[in-house]
């Protein structure tokens, strides 16, 4: 059943906005073909597929410089992405660069930055790039801490100034059949919400061996999932999709308060870090809405990722875009990538000269996972307005990282990193 016929108007029109978006082939080219030069910060997975994402937005698209911690790491993504590429991957040697101030020189050769490595460096690195008029695609975490999302705030601001592009790479909100089935509930499809379940459970993810030679801050910087003042942890890193969905579905209400529980009780050995390897956290509104949400990375478990949203009416699963209850509802729709599609808005907005600026719910989204995070790894309750006030933030501050320091974490005697927090001894904000 598809009742397309009985929904209001303002959603039929969204839906017809998405279905042209979704419809434009990938690499349509829609205003010009001069070049714009794009530069990779970060050559793992996510960096080298962000530049496959930007390539398939715009032909006139020239990848002309990558940035990694490990010099090694951007060459072997180039040379990659030049055999599936080889019109638009224009990165010479001189062009892949490596170390913490890789991000630097990436910057000075190109238009437009893409952000992904290591979330620990995203704040850092969009404020140099805006500082400098670039464009901006920043990777989800947008930060790990309070005073990195302050940050986060600061530059959105001065690329809004400046009339510069920011998007965020919470690419839910390109999904066609995410928006359609949200603009549903909106619209009433499910009555009030009074409950949302969220689950992000999975094995262990990317993980790097350390290899000879490397120092301390090179390997956890290369393994960087998995040390907490690198990635953050799971909330952050991984749930934050879950957390920036439900915030969408609450119209972007904050919650008032959250307490979460959480540790590392199977994942030993030295590539795992010093991450947790469960967490749970409960978020309460002024609505009276609760939020419960989970991710967990141990193997051999039950695995879920789901968006579940109770309301007064009925149910919505919003990943399987399916509403039950009195309406009951299936999104047949177009159907594409929603990372492309964040791409392709990206580079019309460059070629029209009207920019898009994703910080509201980049800083938001962001906040409410660090906020489950940290009271994770303390134990206590956290207040929207504590976590807000809070320039608390996981040393070393992003610019002083270098090759040769001693990273704030290390291993003991045995080879492994002992957790990054204790529940209920561990004092991360004032009063928490």
């Amino acid at each position: 059943m598809n009742p397309s016929s009985n929904v209001p108007a303002s959603s039929r029109r969204d839906f017809l906005k998405t279905s042209v978006l979704a419809a434009v082939p990938s690499g349509v080219h829609l205003a010009g073909s001069d070049t714009i030069r794009v530069g990779v910060i970060g050559c793992g997975g996510r960096g080298a597929a962000a530049a496959v994402n930007a390539m398939n937005a715009d032909p006139g698209v020239r990848l002309a410089a990558m940035g990694d911690l490990l010099l090694d790491r951007a060459q072997e993504k180039r040379n990659a992405l030049k055999l599936k590429r080889p019109n638009q991957v224009a990165v010479d040697d001189d062009h892949c660069f490596a170390g913490f101030d890789a991000y630097k020189k990436v910057i000075e050769s190109v238009d437009v930055v893409l952000i992904a490595n290591a979330a620990k460096f995203h704040p850092l690195h969009m404020r140099a790039a805006i500082e400098a008029g670039k464009h901006v695609f920043v990777e989800k975490p947008h930060a790990i801490d309070p005073a990195g999302v302050k940050d986060v705030v600061a530059a959105c601001e001065l690329a809004r100034r400046k009339n510069l592009c920011v998007a965020s790479g919470l690419q839910s909100r390109y999904h066609p059949g995410y928006r359609e089935t949200v603009q549903r509930v909106h619209d009433g499809a499910i009555g009030d919400i009074v409950a949302i379940e969220e689950n992000f459970l999975r094995a262990p993810y990317v993980l790097y061996p350390r290899k000879p030679g490397q120092t301390e801050a090179q390997y956890q910087g290369s393994n960087q999932y998995h040390f907490h003042w690198l990635s953050g942890d799971d909330v952050p890193q991984s749930l934050v999709h879950n957390l920036d969905r439900a915030t969408w579905a609450l119209r972007g209400q904050t919650p008032l308060k959250c307490h979460g529980m959480g540790g590392r009780s199977t994942l030993r050995g030295e590539i795992y870090g010093n991450v947790f390897d469960h967490h749970a956290v409960v978020y309460e509104y002024a609505s009276g809405v609760r939020i419960y949400a989970f991710c967990r990375t141990i193997p051999d478990c039950y695995n879920e990722t789901s968006s579940i949203l109770l309301g007064a009416k009925g149910r919505c699963d919003l990943l399987r875009t399916r509403i039950e209850g009195e309406t009951r509802w299936q999104y047949q729709g177009p159907k594409a990538d929603p990372q492309d599609l964040e791409h392709l808005e990206l580079f019309q907005a460059i070629r029209s000269g009207a920019p898009i600026n994703h910080g509201d719910y980049m800083a938001k989204s962001t906040l409410v996972a660090v906020m489950g995070q940290i009271s994770c790894y303390s134990g206590k309750e956290v207040t929207w307005e504590q976590i807000s006030a809070s320039n608390f933030y996981y040393p070393p501050r992003p610019e002083d990282c270098r090759i040769d320091m001693e990273p704030p974490v290390r291993p003991g005697p045995d080879g492994i990193y002992p957790p990054a927090f204790t529940p209920g001894v561990s004092k991360l904000l004032e009063g928490a």
